[in-house]
């Protein structure tokens, strides 16, 4: 004898995978950057700096990048509701915060490609100009960083217990476009130190080292990303402290006892369950539903019920 959750009336599988918000956010930091990229480019011309010309292309991958990201805002908004997707459009988001990691992980690595040939082939910089343009470029990058924030301080750790506060942990598509921008802040950051060196005590060297440590950097920073999203992306199981707690309530119950439990995630937030329960007096599927309320992102649970021999 078994009881299923058919009875439950219908109900939406849109669990909260857009966020307008974010969408607008992400669309001003694209245009912020297209237009950091159309001066750098217009700059490295002009005053004939390569170093210019580079980190204007450089800054051409990262709007592209966050152009991935907008696109899935769109894409997961619009498709929000569509009965194609059978528990809603949530994975869109995460599809494109792996995208971006991704891109910023080859970034990372034509980066300390490109420092290491300049460490043994080093070119001439025009150090003023450079300059100029990579602190214009970090104001521009900590401009984005607060629109994408809102303001507010983000943490970059991965781990739930430093990031649970901050929207960028339950949102792995705007932790893709904040780490982009950081990555930017951070090699302009880096490029004012190495060009000030180079100008006052003849470094040249500097430039190129300065490109490792932020390439190094961003690497690390892209797998910290890419890890958690091809994980959800692979439904692999969620926490074991949400299994856990299912695991308790659930036998709690009397004699009842759970033969079988597979949890994943819709998205960068919400859960699903699918549960198998087997007790010698079973209750209608619903019952065991209420019980599990309380758990926080929980939001598709399907339960089968049958009665344990005696």
């Amino acid at each position: 004898m078994s009881f299923s959750s058919n009875n439950t009336p219908a109900h939406t599988h849109h669990f909260g995978s857009t966020d307008v918000q974010n969408e607008r956010r992400t669309r001003h930091v694209v245009l912020l950057t297209l237009i950091m990229m159309i001066i750098e480019i217009a700059a490295g011309w002009k005053f004939g700096s390569m170093a210019l010309l580079a980190d204007g292309w450089h800054m051409g991958t990262h709007a592209g990048a966050l152009g991935i990201s907008l696109f899935a805002y769109v894409f997961s908004r619009r498709n929000a509701h569509n009965p194609r997707f059978t528990f809603g459009s949530g994975k869109v988001s995460v599809l494109g915060g792996y995208t971006s990691a991704v891109v910023l992980l080859v970034v990372a690595l034509l980066m300390a490609s490109e420092s290491i040939g300049r460490l043994f082939n080093p070119r001439t910089i025009q150090f003023d100009e450079a300059i100029l343009v990579a602190v214009l470029g970090l104001l521009v990058n900590l401009l984005s960083a607060f629109l994408l924030t809102g303001g507010k301080h983000a943490h970059l750790s991965s781990s739930h217990d430093e990031a649970h506060h901050t929207h960028l942990h339950h949102d792995h598509n705007l932790r893709a476009a904040y780490l982009h921008v950081l990555a930017d802040a951070l090699t302009s950051l880096l490029a004012i130190f190495a060009l000030t060196t180079g100008k006052v005590f003849g470094w040249v060297w500097m430039d190129a080292l300065m490109g490792l440590a932020g390439a190094a950097v961003i690497t690390r920073w892209s797998l910290d990303l890419i890890k958690p999203t091809a994980a959800i992306l692979l439904d692999s199981r969620a926490d074991s402290q949400t299994a856990n707690r299912i695991y308790a309530i659930l036998q709690n119950e009397g004699q009842s006892r759970v033969t079988d439990l597979h949890l994943w995630h819709l998205d960068s937030q919400y859960l699903a369950a699918e549960i198998a329960l087997e007790t010698p007096h079973p209750q209608p599927a619903g019952y065991y539903k209420t019980l599990l309320t309380d758990i926080p992102h929980l939001a598709h649970i399907t339960i089968e019920v049958n009665r344990a021999s005696e």
